[in-house]
């Protein structure tokens, strides 16, 4: 059954459609080659596994086993159901209910996910502020005019969390206080996290500039960085399909105001819509295919002299994107990811 904000969102985009032509649309859609699906195919590689990876670093700081192999499959079957389904995080919820009946800790993997994906919007909403305050876009001067309303905002929002921090438990409140600290903030783990966020957010960026060119834009880098980040802030809202809806209107805006067009700005909407359903293709395959199980011992045949109590909770050194699998920490089999 259709909810209200789907059949709103739907409408928008139908509105859109019908303001700007279906041939914008079906324009973009020519422009498609096999050389730009290709490309696109390879950012996604890059971007799925650094953000793979940057999930892993945030599960070592919360003390979850979680081998590199199995998340970066997890999260490609994330991304495409993301893609698929309404509201763009579902896929997310997924990958953090799966990882949790894995290592029969829920609450600790599902805190894991949310601060991934925490990490990567505050490197867009860090990276965006600086890029639209401070290059010139469309909302140069509207951003300037708003600026202090916008921190009056954020003070009431911080004191509205403070408040409800407050009423928590002190138990829960240092859980989650020390799963920040931990997971996002630690040496260990914080220049890793800021890595992998910056190298995401570079490849969503490119890929953006990729479906500008598949387009027909000829803008420049410079003039497309706005609008990009733009674009990225308008996908992270939860009022999307497979991120199409609030992406296609902003852009399309963006590139009228730029002068560029707002219908350009739609074909590359769609585009980029289109080369990111590609990328996140592979999910499929890790839906439909069968890992074999994990031949790991039970318990009972594991040398208690040689592993402590507080050995299997101890978790690998390795913090390299592409490092081999943890040999300690909780257990996990590929196919419970």
């Amino acid at each position: 059954m259709r909810t209200r904000g789907q059949c709103r969102r739907r409408r928008h985009l139908a509105v859109l459609l019908w303001r700007l032509g279906t041939g914008v649309f079906l324009d973009g859609l020519r422009r498609i080659d096999g050389g730009s699906l290709v490309a696109a195919v390879g950012i996604g590689v890059v971007t799925t596994v650094f953000s793979a990876w940057r999930w892993q670093l945030v599960a070592r700081g919360l003390e979850i086993r979680l081998p590199l192999g199995p998340a970066v499959a997890a999260y490609y079957r994330a991304l495409f159901l993301n893609a698929a389904l309404p509201g763009g995080v579902l896929g997310d919820v997924h990958r953090a209910v799966r990882h949790g009946q894995s290592t029969r800790d829920l609450g600790r993997c599902v805190r894991a996910v949310v601060l991934e994906r925490v990490a990567g919007q505050l490197a867009l909403a860090l990276v965006g502020a600086g890029v639209l305050l401070t290059m010139p876009s469309p909302v140069l001067n509207q951003a300037r005019d708003l600026a202090p309303v916008v921190l009056f905002a954020l003070v009431g929002a911080l004191a509205v969390v403070l408040a409800l921090r407050m009423n928590r438990t002190p138990a829960r409140y240092g859980r989650t206080l020390e799963g920040v600290r931990e997971g996002l903030l630690s040496r260990r783990n914080g220049p890793g996290v800021a890595l992998s966020s910056l190298v995401v957010l570079a490849g969503h960026i490119g890929m953006f500039v990729l479906a500008a060119r598949v387009a027909g834009s000829d803008a420049s880098v410079a003039v497309l960085l706005p609008i990009a980040v733009l674009a990225l802030l308008a996908m992270g809202l939860p009022l999307n399909v497979g991120g199409w809806g609030p992406r296609e209107g902003v852009t399309a805006w963006a590139f009228g105001a730029a002068g560029l067009g707002a219908s350009s700005g739609l074909a590359v909407a769609v585009v980029y819509g289109v080369l990111s359903l590609v990328a996140s293709l592979p999910g499929v395959l890790v839906l439909l295919a069968r890992y074999p199980r994990d031949e790991s011992p039970e318990p009972s045949e594991v040398n208690s002299d040689k592993y402590g109590p507080n050995a299997s909770a101890r978790l690998s050194s390795s913090a390299l994107p592409f490092s081999a699998e943890p040999s300690e920490g909780r257990p996990m089999t590929p196919e419970s990811v």
